[in-house]
């Protein structure tokens, strides 16, 4: 367990969006930042007999000018397996992927998504753990940004970013499962996974023993956008997270809490994220599993 932050990261956390105007101005100064374009679906499609979305083939068809592609399951996280459907990547080959992304310590990354805004949380929380200082998310994503779209792949620009793990907090299973009794532990996923009532992907529906529901599409408006922070704040605030305790989140495999994480940073609370989240969880069956709509 790990839910240490530096006082760098946590202040840095109150800047962690940034909207589709200022990107453009940004883009346009004298210190353009390094756009990530992390477009990226959970899918259930090829059970459904459908094709899983294609992240690659959508940037291609056009992106935020300048923007370089990452592919979050290759490059944002390790092979599935015991620790889960997304876990942490293997630092070398994350450290050498945003390198060959162009991204650089000293100059500002932007990631963005189609609009979910999960995949684009993880690049940022994995930056952000990884000791980047400057990472913000594209606010609603890519439908939000203004001007025209590129289907030019730029020439890559290989950065100097070297991983330097511990800035922003870390939990694992025995991690997550204190803190779920001595602090607050949100469960991110949609209220009839964490009650257990439907389970699409993993062995087991429920949530962890005193996991708090805290579903992650409600952080957001309509248009993908982060509700305001005083409303951000609010609902925080009503779950618990401002009572002097600890906080972390967790999900399925470790995407959509990396944006609960981001939703908390925005609301001014610092957050621990359980990487291998209930997919790591429920994959083990000694561990306990609690139903209904109580955290108990």
């Amino acid at each position: 367990m790990d839910v240490g932050a530096t006082p760098c990261a946590r202040m840095g956390a109150m800047n962690a969006i940034i909207s589709a105007t200022e990107l453009a101005s940004d883009l346009a100064g004298e210190r353009p930042p390094v756009v990530l374009d992390v477009r990226w679906q959970l899918s259930v499609a090829k059970a459904a007999g459908q094709p899983p979305f294609d992240g690659r083939a959508a940037y291609e068809a056009g992106h935020v000018p300048g923007a370089v592609y990452v592919d979050l399951d290759q490059e944002l996280a390790g092979a599935a397996g015991a620790a889960g459907r997304h876990p942490l990547p293997d630092l070398a080959e994350f450290g050498a992927a945003m390198r060959r992304a162009g991204v650089s310590a000293a100059r500002p990354v932007v990631v963005y998504d189609g609009g979910q805004g999960w995949a684009a949380a993880r690049a940022w929380w994995l930056l952000r753990w990884a000791g980047h200082p400057d990472v913000r998310v594209l606010d609603g994503g890519l439908p939000q940004w203004p001007g025209d779209l590129s289907v030019d792949v730029p020439a890559r620009v290989e950065g100097d970013f070297e991983p330097a793990p511990g800035a922003a907090g870390l939990l694992d299973a025995d991690g997550a499962a204190a803190l779920a009794r001595s602090g607050v532990l949100f469960d991110a996923r949609a209220g009839e996974r964490y009650r257990g009532e439907v389970e699409p992907i993993d062995r087991v529906g429920g949530h962890i023993p005193g996991a708090v529901s805290a579903p992650t599409n409600e952080n957001v408006g309509p248009d993908g956008r982060f509700l305001p922070v005083e409303e951000l704040h609010d609902r925080f605030k009503a779950l618990g997270a401002f009572a002097g305790a600890e906080v972390g989140v967790y999900c399925g495999s470790g995407v959509s809490g990396a944006h609960e994480v981001l939703a908390l940073a925005v609301a001014g609370v610092p957050a621990a994220l359980y990487v291998g989240s209930w997919s790591e969880w429920s994959s083990d069956p000694s561990r306990p599993v609690a139903v209904g709509p109580d955290p108990q």
